[in-house]
């Protein structure tokens, strides 16, 4: 395998696992970046840009990084928090007076980010047309009745949380949080990083489809009572209905998707710009200051939801916006805190270590959380640090 870009002394063991995804593990192409102190210390890519293609992964090359968005999406809200102009423990309803309707009216700003709103699921489920629009998906989620008591317990909300953020953005900045971000974060900082995709960019983004491999040795796990599979396959489960809210689901390749802004699912990424951007958010980059105050990386990574999840149907562990360290999730120490894409990428931070992670890759895998690539990744960053 011909691997390209660097690695710094100790960090050995991150290209050696990272030979391994493409010898053992079906990785198509994909690239991974390590951040330690705010310095760059591993800088990989490999394969193919397109996963039925032959032209070369290139440094600069971006993929879709499905749900690991979220985490991107949070910083929104986050700095809004910090810089007075959101406050977490308002109504949501307090900005978007239509969000009120059928019972919604003590969903808080913190349950939309904790996974706590009640509101995973829509009853009429939006095209993939529809779900391009900026305005359908916050409507459809304002009209829409809580699954649950908001506040009362957690569920995975893997469409719904977009549009909830991206609404509340909007009221309260006038902007969508595409827009926000390109305007506020990743244009000023230089990050090749887009929620919504400029005409600009597009050459640079490779196609994506499925590879088979291993099933992970760790990772979502069944509850004795009833398997992950069983509640993927029932159309009358919450799991079924969280990830149907768009049905058919978008085709990731299509350039109108990649250039929308879905803050739940459609960010595009290389993984320098994945990582660079949780390392910003932790501490001074070259060229750039911290993003977060010491108070809202607390607030990031201070356990808000735990314990059985009424849609994945495992255990999860919630920050603000954030999926925190856990076997559903596993990142590189108990303080971590950053967010998968399902099938494959990932983006973390850990504040402790000063380490920040990016992967990604064009070969999604049936994986909700613990892709074994970049699980395989990470236990090899956690080899260099000598842990």
């Amino acid at each position: 395998m011909d691997v390209n870009g660097t690695v710094a002394e100790g960090f050995e063991p991150v290209r050696e696992a990272f030979v391994r995804n493409f010898e053992t593990l079906g990785e198509r192409g994909a690239s991974v970046a390590v951040y330690r102190e705010g310095q760059q210390v591993v800088d990989l890519w490999a394969g193919t840009k397109d996963i039925d293609g032959t032209n070369p992964w290139e440094h600069g090359t971006a993929q879709v990084v499905r749900s690991a968005t979220k985490g991107i999406a949070a910083a929104v809200l986050l700095l809004l928090h910090q810089r007075g102009q959101l406050d977490l423990d308002a109504p949501v309803g307090h900005y978007w007076p239509e969000f009120k309707a059928r019972g919604k009216e003590r969903v808080l700003v913190r349950h939309v980010l904790n996974h706590r709103a009640g509101l995973p699921v829509l009853d009429h489920p939006l095209t993939p047309e529809q779900a391009l629009d900026p305005l359908r998906g916050p409507a459809a989620v304002a009209a829409q009745a809580p699954a649950w008591e908001p506040g009362t317990d957690h569920g995975y909300h893997a469409l719904t949380y977009g549009w909830m953020l991206d609404e509340l953005v909007r009221r309260v900045t006038g902007q969508g949080a595409g827009e926000w971000l390109a305007a506020q974060v990743t244009g000023p900082l230089g990050l090749d990083l887009w929620l919504g995709l400029p005409d600009s960019e597009a050459h640079r983004v490779g196609r994506a489809g499925r590879v088979e491999g291993p099933e992970p040795a760790g990772g979502l796990r069944a509850r004795p009572k009833r398997s992950v599979t069983e509640a993927y396959e029932d159309p009358a489960s919450l799991t079924r209905r969280a990830f149907a809210a768009i049905t058919p689901f978008p085709d990731q390749n299509d350039p109108a998707y990649r250039a929308a802004a879905l803050p739940a699912t459609n960010a595009v990424a290389t993984a320098d710009g994945l990582a660079r951007f949780y390392a910003t958010l932790i501490g001074d980059t070259a060229g750039a200051s911290r993003l977060f105050t010491p108070e809202t990386v607390e607030l990031a990574r201070a356990e808000e939801s735990a314990g059985p999840d009424r849609v994945l149907v495992v255990g999860t562990r919630f920050g603000l916006g954030y999926m925190l360290h856990g076997s559903a999730s596993p990142f590189l120490a108990p303080g971590s805190f950053g967010h998968p894409g399902r099938g494959g990428a990932l983006g973390f931070a850990d504040p402790e270590s000063e380490i920040a992670f990016g992967y990604v890759t064009n070969g999604f895998r049936k994986t909700v959380t613990a892709d074994p690539r970049a699980q395989g990744l990470v236990r090899a960053v956690r080899q260099a640090l000598g842990r």
